[in-house]
């Protein structure tokens, strides 16, 4: 039986605000997750991450199988150990960044080979060595292998990948055995609204602790991604989490959790924090940008992040002309800062029954001498 409970606290239509208890650690949700795919946030040390409000974290299945090796992570504890964070720990299965490799692997209905892309190895992964090596990490939610149906893709391609994924999930309910981490199952079916009903429906069949939407993300465009959530989110069992994988910008955020969505991750705050492009309310501030170079004041005057306290967009610019190591470090805590606010302040409108109301005050945010918000 799972270690993990979850309770629905506030509803606001169909936004919800509750918590994920995972023993000694909780989540307050909707939640969004850092991206720690080889066992760390880029750039941010574990005392810094927990500064900032992240209460939970995604590491790669994959990558860190390949580097340094599951054993070894086991022998070292497990990643919470290894890695000193004391929040919780979500892993991916593997089967997005097999998907990512394209050409370099061979799928087949018991699994995947492929070349390792650290030197170039042949190496084997299916569902019960993906949830072998998650007990190894000792994750607290360990996510089913699948299959992440690509994009472009006809009907008939995403129900072959799909009926695969779900397969693969009903070998992962399998091999995940006794272990007490939550299992999620994850829906796939392209941009099929019927394809995604028949695989949340045969996953519930299985019986997963939380269910996650993925295969969304990868090319689409947004109201092909919109369409497919709002097709599929009134079918999602109201007493799980519900987890959108991959996604995304603070506008996704906002329109997902308007859906119901409750969980969320992505590389954009860490990675577009390394690239100088830093979140503030009504836009991305591009760092690099000349009118910077001299600009005295903080990212965010809203912003209570360490960076935004004691820096001024002139010595950031500074750092990031130089490719300081410490430019990376100050935009990252600010970025994964941000995201975290987002979050609190839309439990909070939640929590007071006003979250459409936040919603219309976030989307009626305009620039000022900002550029417009990217991804």
């Amino acid at each position: 039986m799972s270690r993990m409970s979850f309770e629905v606290h506030h509803r606001c239509g169909v936004t919800r605000e509750g918590t994920m208890r995972f023993g000694t650690h909780h989540v307050e949700t909707p939640a969004f997750m850092p991206v720690g795919t080889y066992g760390t946030v880029k750039a941010l040390a574990p005392d810094r991450l927990a500064e900032v409000g992240a209460q939970m974290i995604v590491a790669n299945t994959f990558h860190l199988m390949l580097r340094p090796g599951a054993e070894l992570v086991a022998d070292l504890g497990g990643l919470h150990r290894m890695m000193h964070w004391p929040g919780a720990i979500l892993t991916d299965s593997g089967g997005f960044q097999v998907f990512s490799l394209g050409k370099m692997r061979k799928l087949e209905e018991r699994g995947v080979t492929f070349r390792s892309p650290v030197n170039g190895s042949s190496i084997f992964l299916d569902p019960e060595t993906s949830m072998r090596v998650q007990r190894q990490l000792g994750s607290d939610v360990v996510m089913v292998f699948d299959e992440c149906t690509a994009y472009p893709a006809t009907e008939r391609e995403a129900r072959q990948s799909m009926e695969l994924s779900l397969r693969w999930a009903a070998r992962s309910r399998s091999a995940h055995g006794a272990n007490d981490a939550a299992l999620f199952g994850i829906v796939q079916g392209g941009i099929y609204p019927e394809l995604r009903e028949a695989s949340l429906s045969g996953l519930e069949d299985i019986g997963f602790d939380g269910y996650a939407i993925g295969g969304l993300a990868v090319g689409e465009p947004e109201h092909e991604r919109l369409a497919v959530l709002d097709a599929l989110m009134p079918k999602m069992p109201i007493d799980r989490p519900r987890y959108l994988m991959g996604v995304g910008t603070p506008t996704d955020l906002v329109n997902a959790v308007a859906l119901g969505m409750d969980l969320f991750d992505c590389v954009l705050p860490t990675r577009n924090a390394r690239n100088g492009h830093l979140y503030v309310p009504g836009g991305v501030l591009r760092l690099r940008n000349a009118r910077y170079r001299d600009d005295q004041r903080p990212i965010s005057a809203t912003c209570d992040c360490y960076t935004c306290q004691h820096f001024s967009r002139a010595y950031l610019h500074h750092l990031d002309r130089c490719k300081e190591v410490l430019g990376s470090e100050l935009n990252t805590i600010h970025n994964v800062r941000h995201y975290q606010q987002l979050m609190a302040q839309m439990r909070q409108a939640i929590r007071a029954e006003r979250f459409s109301e936040w919603a219309d005050e976030f989307f009626a945010t305009e620039p000022t001498d900002l550029e417009p918000a990217v991804g």
